[in-house]
């Protein structure tokens, strides 16, 4: 089983899930979709501690600290019972969102 203390060498890839909560969605003017949607991060967004973060100048920012969960162990259609069992520990997920480039 990959632990989480390895994760930033060995990660694989990073899912995300987006426009989760509803009240954040209406916030931002944004429609209120039925379902979460997923979507892929790069591996290069790993920041290893202590790291540091270049924000580009001219660039809104917003961020939200998450928990992120790294799963240690392949599996596929993987009951609810189960899935504890592919836990490989948690990590601190900075969000950060172009806020400008995302509403053009």
């Amino acid at each position: 089983m990959t632990s989480a203390r390895n994760f930033v060498r060995a990660g694989r890839k990073i899912v995300a899930i987006g426009r989760n909560f509803s009240e954040h969605a209406r916030e931002l003017g944004n429609a209120v979709p039925t379902a979460p949607f997923f979507f892929l991060k790069p591996t290069s967004s790993y920041v290893a501690s202590p790291g540091k973060i270049e924000i580009p100048r001219n660039c809104v920012v917003h961020h939200e600290v998450e928990l992120g969960v790294v799963i240690g162990k392949t599996g596929r259609d993987i009951p609810a019972g189960a899935a504890w069992e592919h836990v490989g520990g948690y990590a601190l997920a900075l969000d950060l969102t172009a806020r400008n480039l995302q509403d053009e």
